[in-house]
């Protein structure tokens, strides 16, 4: 393409210029809503070309799977949109919530790939089965984001009891599982249990080698297949968990329901402490980035910012068996 202008001189006019020449619509609208003072109706209207008449979402949304069929894959992608521009909610997310039930496996939890996409292309690492088992890698993602944004729906009781029962019985995993599982605890209500299961998510991927803590060791370190060299596990977690209140979905139609759980304020910045090691972020040679201190992570490692705290009095302190404490604080109310 001929160059029409000279090049952008700020790294956002750069990011713009990029956009602006590769991305697709819903791309180019969401980065003009976030960063051009746009709007989120155009971002909605986007995203609304790419859902079926079922309710789910399809036509590459999820650019892994091509072809007009709806997929869970594709879905919660379209979840995600909903999420960054501040809209799931209301009837949109009760009708992806009606398409999940449909679709789910007998466990009540989401299949990678559904049967439909049969005879359309896909990435070749993604199976396509006549009876797909459920997966924590499409499950967890959707539930942790519909409890984060108060969402309460039928759909999410058995689907929440899926994913404790997998992210607290995982023995060897990968960086994808992992990822999906911390999702997963990001908006789990119960934040005890998902602290609990956060320190021991942590202690596997460090056993496991699924993240490089030292690049000095990267060429040393052995890297299970499919993980690329020098990029280690990224993981950062919500720091708040502030909501005016519960966004109800469930409708009488959908059957009885206990409704939604209790939940505790502030949450996720407690796990995102137990899991700052594994949170270290680094690249391309470049040090780690993180706190001046540094003192409550891997030796030589600092976490990267948001994940230990803003004060000094704030960080955790080390157990010799690798849990992170801090001080216990009265309940908000």
């Amino acid at each position: 393409m001929a160059e029409n202008v000279s090049p952008p001189a700020t790294p956002l006019a750069r990011a713009e210029r990029f956009v602006w020449l590769t991305a697709r619509v819903l791309e180019q609208r969401l980065f003009a809503h976030h960063f051009l003072g746009g709007g989120a109706d155009p971002v909605e209207t986007a995203l609304t070309a790419y859902r079926n008449d079922d309710d789910g979402y399809g036509h590459a949304l999820e650019p892994d799977l091509r072809g007009p069929v709806s997929q869970p894959l594709h879905t919660a992608h379209a979840l995600k949109v909903l999420n960054r521009i501040g809209r799931c909610d209301g009837r949109r997310v009760e009708r992806i919530c009606r398409y999940l039930t449909r679709i789910s496996t007998s466990e009540g939890a989401l299949p990678a790939v559904h049967p439909s996409l049969r005879g359309y292309p896909a990435a070749p690492w993604i199976p396509v089965v006549d009876d797909p088992p459920s997966s924590l890698l499409a499950t967890g993602p959707v539930v942790g984001l519909l409890h984060r944004n108060q969402v309460w729906h039928a759909w999410l009781f058995r689907a929440t009891d899926y994913c404790w029962a997998t992210v607290e019985s995982l023995e060897k995993t990968h960086p994808y599982e992992v990822a999906a599982a911390v999702a997963f605890l990001d908006g789990a209500p119960d934040r005890p249990r998902a602290a609990a299961a956060a320190r021991r998510l942590g202690r596997l991927v460090r056993e496991q080698d699924l993240v490089v803590l030292d690049p000095g060791r990267a060429a040393d370190v052995p890297v299970p297949e499919g993980t690329p060299r020098g990029a280690p596990l990224r993981v950062r977690l919500r720091r708040r968990a502030r909501f005016a209140g519960p966004r109800l979905v469930h409708r009488p139609g959908d059957g009885p329901g206990p409704g939604p759980p209790r939940r505790a304020p502030g949450g996720g910045r407690r796990l995102a402490r137990q899991l700052a090691p594994v949170g270290a972020r680094y690249g391309g040679g470049r040090p780690p980035a993180g706190d001046p201190g540094g003192a409550a992570h891997a030796p030589g490692v600092r976490a990267a910012t948001g994940l230990s705290g803003r004060t000094a009095a704030r960080r955790a302190l080390r157990r010799p068996g690798g849990a992170v404490t801090r001080p216990r604080r009265a309940p908000r109310r």
